[in-house]
Parts: C-alpha cells; sequence; structure tokens
C-alpha cells in the first residue's frame, strides 16, 4: 500500500446503520443503479471483434490512477453497484482488490468480467475473499473451436480460472467455507452470427462448470465493417430469429438444471424500457481510465481521435462526479434517448431495440 494512499482519506466514511436499514428493510434504492468503471484498459487478448485489435495502432493502454477511482466516491456513495470492468482485462491492474474494497465501503455491490487468462490459485481465494458479490467470465463459444474467435485467450484456460474460483469457494478440505457462493460465478457470453449454433452448448458447458447463469449478448460495437455479418441488426429478422430459438432452446434445457440462460436480442422498434436502451443510461454510466465520464462503453473507446461515436461529459478529475452526472448536457443527452429522440451516435445501436 502506497505511503500517503488517497483510498484512505478519512473523509470516506461508509453509509450509517439508518441508510443501510432503509437499504435493506425498506427497499429504499440509491439514484443510480450501477457506475461502470473502467480501471484498465490493457489486455493481452486479441479477440477477432474487439477494437483492441482492430485499433491496436491508436489503442491506449493504461491502468486507472489512484487519485481517478478516489475522485469516483460521490458516485460510489450514490450507485447501488460498481462494475469494475472496461476495455481491458480488471485483474491486470495491481489496486483492483484496493478498488474493490473502497467500492464496497461505500456501499456498493462489486463485480467485475474477466477473460481468466491470469487466474491462479492465489488470486481465486483474494477473490473469494473480497465480498465482491458476482464475477463473469467472457466467452464466444462452448469449444475450442467455436470459441477460437477471442485469440490469445483459449477455451481451456477460461474453464480452467472458473475451476480455480470454485475450488477456492469450496476450500481445500472440500467443505463449505464462509462466502462459498460469493463471488456468484456467471458466464458472459457474446453469441457471433456466424456461429448461433455454438449457443446450444451452454446448458452442458454450465453443469460441466458447476454455474448457475450466463448472460447472452450480441456483438453491439461493430469494431471494422467487416464485422456487421457477426452483429444482428434490428432488420434481420431471420437471423435473430434463429438466434431466438436456439437460445430458447438452450434456457428450457439449462433451467431443468436449475440453471438460467438470459438474453435479450433485437426486436424491429426501439423500446422505451430502462430510458430507451439497454444499458439503462437513465441510471448508469461509464467512466474511463482517465476519469471520462460517458453514457456507456460504447461511446467512450479508447482508440483514435475524438469522433462521432464519442460522448464524454466532464472528467472526474476536474470536479464532483455527482455534479457532472447532473448537469444540463448530460441530463439533455439522457432525456432525448428516454423520449427516443437520441442523440445520434445512439440511432443504430441494437441496444435500443433488445427486449
Amino acid at each position: 500500500m502506497p505511503e500517503n494512499d488517497l483510498l484512505q482519506n478519512p473523509a470516506f466514511r461508509a453509509p450509517g446503520l439508518g441508510e443501510r436499514l432503509r437499504e435493506l428493510f425498506l427497499g429504499e434504492k440509491r439514484p443510480l443503479d450501477c457506475v461502470q468503471v473502467e480501471v484498465t484498459s490493457c489486455c493481452a487478448g486479441r479477440c477477432v471483434y474487439c477494437p483492441h485489435t482492430t485499433q491496436t495502432g491508436s489503442w491506449r493502454s493504461r491502468h486507472m490512477p489512484d487519485e481517478v477511482f478516489a475522485a469516483l466516491w460521490p458516485l460510489l456513495r450514490r450507485s447501488g453497484r460498481a462494475h469494475l470492468q472496461g476495455w481491458g482485462e480488471p485483474l491486470l491492474h495491481p489496486r483492483f482488490f484496493d478498488f474493490a474494497a473502497l467500492a464496497r465501503k461505500a456501499g456498493c455491490r462489486v463485480s467485475s468480467t474477466s477473460c481468466g487468462l491470469h487466474m491462479d490459485a492465489d488470486l481465486a481465494a483474494r477473490l473469494v475473499e473480497s465480498g465482491m458479490d458476482m464475477l463473469a467470465f467472457s466467452l464466444v463459444g462452448t469449444d475450442a473451436a467455436s470459441n477460437a474467435a477471442r485469440a490469445g485467450v483459449s477455451f481451456e484456460r477460461v474453464c480452467e480460472a472458473i475451476r480455480m474460483v470454485r475450488a477456492a469457494q469450496r476450500g481445500r478440505s472440500g467443505r463449505a467455507v464462509s462466502g462459498e457462493n460469493f463471488p456468484e460465478v456467471h458466464l458472459a457470453y457474446l453469441m457471433l452470427a456466424d456461429r448461433i449454433e455454438a449457443a446450444a452448448g451452454l446448458p452442458r458447458l454450465m453443469e460441466e462448470l458447476d454455474v448457475r447463469m450466463a448472460v447472452v449478448s450480441t456483438l453491439d460495437y461493430i469494431a471494422a465493417p467487416s464485422q456487421a455479418v457477426l452483429a444482428f441488426a434490428p432488420e434481420e429478422t431471420d437471423k435473430i430469429a434463429r438466434a431466438r430459438a436456439v437460445l430458447e432452446r438452450a434456457a428450457a434445457e439449462a433451467a431443468t438444471g436449475g440453471r438460467e440462460i438470459y438474453y435479450a436480442l433485437p426486436g424491429p422498434r426501439a423500446v422505451a424500457d430502462a430510458g430507451g436502451c439497454r444499458e439503462n443510461v437513465t441510471r448508469s454510466l461509464y467512466v474511463d481510465a482517465d476519469g471520462a465520464l460517458s453514457p456507456c462503453v460504447y461511446l467512450n473507446v479508447p482508440a483514435g481521435e475524438d469522433g462521432p461515436r464519442r460522448r464524454v461529459f466532464g472528467n472526474a478529475r476536474d470536479g464532483d462526479p455527482w455534479e457532472l452526472w447532473n448537469g444540463e448536457t448530460f441530463r439533455e443527452f439522457r432525456a432525448a434517448l428516454a423520449n427516443n429522440a437520441p442523440d445520434a451516435c445512439c440511432l443504430a445501436c441494437p441496444k435500443r431495440f433488445e427486449a
């Protein structure tokens, strides 16, 4: 721990007993559901569909500095969850667990998504002891062949990482230990349109790895024009129908074993749920490793110059991030999206059509 640690600021006081009781027993909600924090944009993977691969020449690999995470305290105190992951592998950050601890001190539930590449027994044990409530592992297939698009992170390595966490939860003796069910392990499964049938293997894989839930998403950020065929556009009804049929069967099969597959696919019309977007931008936001605030992760990719696909509404280094969230321009952006009159950067995003 560094001297004069910014994360140990005495002004960072945990919620009082009254606040905790109101949240626990009266269901009192915080203003934000989630703040997603890009603790790092560094990653050893070279997934073919990721902008880290397609824009490698201009990619900005960096860790979030302590002073930036400390500056997020006003947001953390007002958010129900802190999801520590952005455009990189979060477990590479040397202070990941200190960040998680501060978010928990603020009263947040803490989660993350990992590629699993750097997992070992010690790291698995620290995750189990961290107090995090959810840890997801990323896949695009259910065997080595269908998962090959995740170059640099083998399918077998992800499965091994999950088994390490499950073993740490059981304890070396094989008996139940305190916190056995935490963090809850999920699969973050990206369904690509060129391998729809691979998702049929999810129930089998979930049983093999003792995973209760898989959350299936589709490719929302098209990192290169040639990759549009991997996504599901709202007008591609036949493609979407094939995916839905596979997922419905897989979900039904998983349910027979007490497991759940959650998915959402684009429909023909934009939906107004969650403020007009599946990313729930009316009650959540994204903060990149430099402290910049954006409505969601897709609107702030750490590559290239500012362009039509990037939206930033201030920086936590420069002022109270809660005040930035409530600033006029950020509020207007969210209101337009909720009223189905979104900013141009959101017009064609599949997240507006998912239901």
